[in-house]
């Protein structure tokens, strides 16, 4: 545990959920291999859909809509829908299309193996603290058994707009009815997670599970008030 900011008064902690909790990447990788094998089973005109294809159509719609960018399961939603409509579908057949693909996609999304030793140390945090899931993902903790450790779970979009913003910074403050300078956020990104956090008021861990060097990465980015390597290092706060 790296020291870089004077820490004050923890009350609560909030988490990010993907890469800070768990290993989000082969979740992503296999979520989307069968959602482009769900599509093409389902939608012949779709056959020889890949995956570099539509996300393809999922940038461009980002470059037209940006803010759509603060909601991940719409972005989603509208690219299965958008693909489905380039290939000839009506917009009746794309839209139902789309809804019937993310539930294939939902399903897929929140299959998550969340080591023994999240459940560990959020068991064990959760006994001290009020513990709050802050992501700008579309995961479900409740399916991959992480809810029942989180008094508040807020996603961007329907929540507010994506970190590094402070909306749901600051909802869960008001929530918690606590001072945002007492709440520890922790993640795994230095922008979104460490930036965010404390130009909204609140402290911030960094998780380096990853041996990066803080001093390496790009400017911009805000030393956090603490750096760990293991998630397990947060119980030393009790």
């Amino acid at each position: 545990m790296h020291f870089y900011r004077p820490l004050g008064p923890v009350k609560a902690l909030t988490f990010d959920l993907d890469d800070t909790l768990y290993d989000n990447r082969p979740v992503i990788e296999r979520t989307e291999r069968e959602v482009v094998s769900f599509m093409q089973q389902q939608f012949p005109q779709v056959a020889n859909l890949s995956r570099e294809g539509f996300n393809r159509i999922r940038h461009q719609l980002l470059e037209q809509e940006p803010d759509i960018y603060h909601d991940v399961s719409e972005w989603r939603r509208r690219a299965f829908e958008t693909t489905l409509q380039v290939h000839g579908y009506s917009d009746n057949d794309a839209r139902q299309g789309a809804e019937l693909t993310m539930e294939h996609f939902s399903y897929w999304r929140s299959r998550i193996d969340v080591p023994q030793s999240t459940h560990t140390t959020l068991s064990l945090l959760a006994t001290h603290y009020p513990l709050v899931a802050v992501t700008n993902g579309n995961a479900n903790p409740h399916m991959f058994g992480l809810s029942d450790y989180f008094k508040l779970v807020l996603r961007a979009g329907p929540d507010g707009r994506a970190k590094p913003f402070g909306d749901m910074y600051l909802n869960a403050a008001q929530q918690l009815k606590l001072a945002p300078e007492t709440i520890l956020h922790v993640g795994d990104d230095l922008i979104t997670d460490v930036a965010g956090a404390i130009r909204h008021g609140l402290q911030a861990c960094w998780i380096n599970d990853r041996e990066r060097n803080i001093m390496h990465e790009p400017t911009g980015c805000l030393l956090p008030h603490i750096e760990i390597s293991r998630l397990e290092s947060l119980c030393r706060l009790i």
